[in-house]
């Protein structure tokens, strides 16, 4: 992200993903095949993982079917959202509960080091800062550990960001990281054998309003320094919808494109580090400390 580029206000994430757990698995047709992939992919991979996390877990689906392939393994969702967290433990039982942890993943509550694999599906997308997002990643993950995740890119909901530069100058619509600058964050962050690819998909609704509706029911409406969809007048509104029709499918149809971003990376034992805006370099101790003993002991 540029320096220019407006920051997403956190607080404002957590309230959407809040009032949008109740409605959330209903709507959220799209992020719940692009998981299903996810896992598919993870038939492809060796891995024999003692501790994995789910990143942006939401209502804790994926964690539980995370849960069913790995039943060695301890499994935790996590996610920003306290109210999604709720919905996530109703997959655990009274003799197995599912453990849950509210936190940013830019921010990971985690230990250095104590992670084998981190599963994120469509959640990074409300990260501003991919290269701090990244050195989380790096900083929890044990040397050897794996990174999966799904997230959108630049074309998602062109039609939409199209038909509102017809109505007005403001943003309604959140610009989607190019996969390549993805990949590039991953390397700049120590991470191995990076992987990307991208598919599209394409929804279809009857009209814009329905449109609205799924993005307000998957918590998607947050803009990154932008103000809020509620606040748009009814004129800039009603010229949206009429530009969105030149969209119409011969099946009487409105599409709304996704790009769907994947990829995946391997942790290494280089020390994750963060240079601040004065050229400052910080990393962790316990990083630090942890490659002095394992070099003394070489």
């Amino acid at each position: 992200m540029s320096e220019q580029e407006p920051r997403f206000d956190r607080g404002a994430i957590r309230r959407a993903f809040d009032a949008a757990a109740a409605t959330y698995d209903d709507a959220a047709v799209l992020q719940h095949e692009v998981g299903q992939r996810m896992l598919g992919r993870l038939d492809f991979i060796r891995l024999a993982p003692e501790r994995v996390v789910d990143v942006g877990a939401g209502t804790g689906t994926l964690t539980a079917a995370l849960r069913q392939r790995y039943r060695k393994a301890r499994v935790m969702a996590l996610d920003l959202s306290p109210a999604m967290l709720r919905r996530a433990r109703e997959h655990g039982s009274w003799l197995r509960p599912l453990p849950v942890v509210c936190g940013d993943a830019q921010a990971l509550p985690l230990a250095d080091r104590s992670v084998d694999l981190l599963f994120s599906n469509t959640a990074f997308q409300w990260c501003d800062d991919l290269d701090r997002l990244f050195e989380e990643c790096q900083r929890v993950l044990r040397p050897g550990g794996l990174l999966m995740f799904s997230t959108f890119g630049p074309d998602t909901l062109r039609e939409l960001r199209e038909s509102w530069s017809d109505a007005d100058d403001a943003r309604h619509v959140n610009r989607f990281v190019d996969m390549h600058d993805i990949g590039d964050a991953l390397i700049s962050a120590r991470f191995a054998d990076p992987v990307m690819d991208m598919e599209y998909f394409n929804l279809t609704y009857e009209s814009v309003d329905s449109l609205m509706r799924d993005l307000k029911a998957v918590g998607a409406g947050t803009l990154r320094g932008g103000r809020a969809p509620g606040l748009t007048g009814r004129g800039h509104l009603r010229r949206m919808t009429a530009a969105y029709e030149r969209y119409r499918g011969v099946d009487g149809r409105l599409p709304a494109t996704w790009e769907v971003v994947y990829g995946h990376a391997w942790a290494t034992d280089e020390l994750p580090q963060h240079k601040d805006a004065s050229g400052a370099v910080t990393f962790s101790l316990e990083s630090f400390r942890s490659r002095l003993r394992k070099d003394s002991s070489s």
